[in-house]
């Protein structure tokens, strides 16, 4: 008959080291077709409180918003801060509001955070709302809220009417 046992670390088999490469080599330079890899230390573009832009905004990086924008935004990563009043749409593929937004947003992630004001609808993929935020609108899920978005149309061009135009 056996008897029961228990084996104690000391006797456990050890997985095999791992080399361990020498520490004066050196690293080799990128290939010249290597893509620079987006680092997250980039600091983010800021609108700050005392600034108002009128008129359309786009960034391919992060935009923080403290003051007020009369127009769209267009970007990535962009924060809507406390005191920012945004009248106008915002696309972006996150989009976290702590400020004043009058007008529909779309991202892949909406966070509309407790200080947040938001009048308009909301297409997203995900969306998070904390106690004590304000939203008047609709909320539309969509797979791909951004490539749903519609082209914004330019006016149509005004010719400029001469008399002798009139006159024919």
């Amino acid at each position: 008959m056996l008897t029961n046992f228990k084996r104690n670390e000391a006797e456990m088999p050890k997985p095999p080291a791992q080399p361990v490469p020498p520490a004066h080599t050196t690293a080799q330079p990128p290939s010249p077709t290597a893509k620079p890899r987006p680092t997250s230390q980039t600091p983010p573009s800021v609108i700050g409180p005392d600034l108002t832009i009128h008129g359309n905004l786009s960034s391919e990086g992060q935009v923080q918003i403290d003051g007020r924008v009369e127009g769209d935004i267009h970007g990535t990563h962009i924060i809507v801060g406390e005191r920012a009043h945004i009248t106008g749409g915002i696309i972006a593929e996150e989009v976290v509001v702590r400020g004043h937004v009058m007008g529909s947003v779309r991202g892949k992630r909406v966070m509309l955070q407790a200080q947040s004001h938001v009048e308009g609808d909301i297409y997203h993929t995900a969306l998070a709302i904390e106690q004590g935020a304000f939203f008047e609108g609709k909320s539309r899920r969509s797979e791909d809220p951004i490539a749903s978005a519609a082209p914004t149309e330019k006016p149509p061009m005004l010719m400029p009417v001469t008399t002798d135009d009139i006159a024919s």
